[in-house]
């Protein structure tokens, strides 16, 4: 039974490095460490540790590169040994050119707003013993829990899909020291999230022309440079799968709508009857990658990496053929991603029909260069090999893969495509598209899914 809560990345390619207090393996299911460098995975079978996971959106179960050290597609949040957690304590008003000095205490945690050149305001945190903080950011640091950096994307897509070439990012948009996690240590677990993280001297430093201001009570708030937007799902992900709306989370977990862009100084209107609190489905965007959230009751419905394969066997078991060349089609084996086999199954995603491969059908006249021709219904459009999603913690059910994404041809069940077909996912500074979780390629036509046609065994 997995009962783990999860967190996925939705940022094609994306690189995740984990750094935790305890690891558990798939293969073993318990490995424990206790250093900061440990290797990471991403299952947990216990109920009582309550973890947390992360996975990698757009890596299809795991990287490009397959799952190495510290660099993993799926990745797990647990109880530490100790809390860590903070909570604000103290305020301070200082002369700004003073700042340094008062922040030179680097075993006390502090929040510093520069208001002018002349005045700030530190916010003294002190230790919380209820809680567990999780940072997440693109800084390698030991204080980084998960080290999140993108890369160049492709033309049409959030960042590029799985299997394409590309490198770093010339400049990452997704801040050094992005957000922070804040877990309570007992039932019923509550997770909530903050905008920035703390950095190696335990400070968040918001400067003179970062958005922040000064609450009706008093206190102080802010945002950061390209924000952390959040959007809870409108009903229960599992069995209402519909998309919420996107909000801004503050430094101190405040919900605001949207800037007019991502980067605007004048924050958007506080929203009073929402909270930062993380629930099954929540997604998490930090420009430049997008965490999906789960929890153990959520995961109970998708299917684990077993039923998977066990569903893979079942399709190839009623030997789907192809109804021009009459050869038996076969899913290729879950381990072996972006290797095109012989027998692999293609589709016309504009109209369902599944095929072998083959190299006639082309219609210059008809469509955009590439695009081929059904010779079962005639209707021209992508022409694309099947691969079945790989990632259960994407899936809404366990239900039959009868479904696939457009354009990309990933394959999982009729709930999972419809749902995510719904959600908006950020690109750039002020525009939203739907796509693939597995891929991450922009998803197109009507509904961004076509159920598939397969023509069974003459014999």
């Amino acid at each position: 039974m997995r009962s783990s809560t999860q967190m996925f990345l939705v940022q094609p390619r994306s690189r995740l490095k984990h750094r935790g207090d305890r690891a558990f393996s798939v293969a073993a299911p318990r490995l424990d460490t206790h250093s900061s460098e440990s290797i990471q995975s991403f299952k947990c079978y216990l109920e009582t540790l309550k973890t947390l996971k992360f996975f990698l959106h757009w890596h299809n179960g795991s990287l490009a590169n397959g799952d190495k050290g510290r660099r993993r597609s799926r990745l797990a949040l647990y109880k530490r040994p100790k809390a860590n957690g903070v909570k604000p304590d103290v305020i301070h008003n200082v002369s700004t050119p003073l700042v340094s000095k008062a922040l030179s205490n680097k075993s006390q945690h502090s929040i510093s707003y520069t208001l002018s050149r002349s005045h700030s305001v530190i916010v003294e945190y002190t230790h919380d013993t209820n809680t567990d903080m999780f940072q997440i950011g693109r800084s390698t640091e030991s204080m980084i829990d998960f080290v999140v950096t993108d890369t160049a994307g492709s033309s049409g897509q959030v960042g590029g899909a799985v299997g394409e070439g590309g490198g770093q990012s010339v400049q990452s948009t997704i801040s050094r020291y992005a957000c922070r996690i804040m877990c309570e240590r007992s039932a019923p677990y509550t997770a909530r999230i903050y905008a920035a993280g703390f950095d190696s001297s335990k400070n968040i430093f918001l400067g003179e022309r970062a958005a922040k201001w000064r609450t009706s009570d008093g206190l102080m708030d802010g945002l950061t440079t390209n924000g952390v937007l959040v959007m809870h799902p409108a009903g229960e992900f599992v069995s209402e799968p519909a998309p919420g709306v996107w909000r801004e989370i503050s430094v101190c977990g405040n919900v605001f709508a949207l800037r007019e862009t991502r980067s605007a100084q004048q924050r958007g209107k506080l929203v009073e009857n929402e909270s930062n609190t993380l629930q099954d489905g929540s997604l998490i965007d930090l420009c430049g990658a997008t965490l999906l959230w789960r929890t153990p009751p959520g995961l109970r419905h998708t299917p684990t990496l077993k039923q998977l394969e066990c569903l893979r066997q079942e399709l190839n078991a009623a030997r789907p053929q192809c109804p021009v060349g009459f050869n038996t089609l076969a899913f290729p084996s879950l381990a072996q991603r972006e290797i095109v086999d012989k027998k692999q199954p293609w589709v016309y995603v504009n109209c369902g029909h599944v095929h072998g491969y083959h190299n006639w059908g082309y219609r210059k006249e008809k469509g955009p260069p590439g695009e081929r021709e059904c010779p079962m219904c005639r209707r021209v459009g992508p022409y694309v090999p099947l691969w079945l999603g790989c990632e259960g913690g994407l899936y809404l059910d366990a239900g039959p893969p009868t479904h696939a994404f457009c354009p990309c041809g990933h394959v999982c069940s009729e709930k999972t495509v419809a749902g995510w077909s719904q959600i908006p996912l950020p690109h750039g500074t002020h525009a939203f598209h739907a796509a693939c979780p597995f891929c991450g390629t922009w998803l197109t036509g009507e509904q961004g899914h076509i159920k598939l046609i397969f023509q069974g065994p003459v014999d």
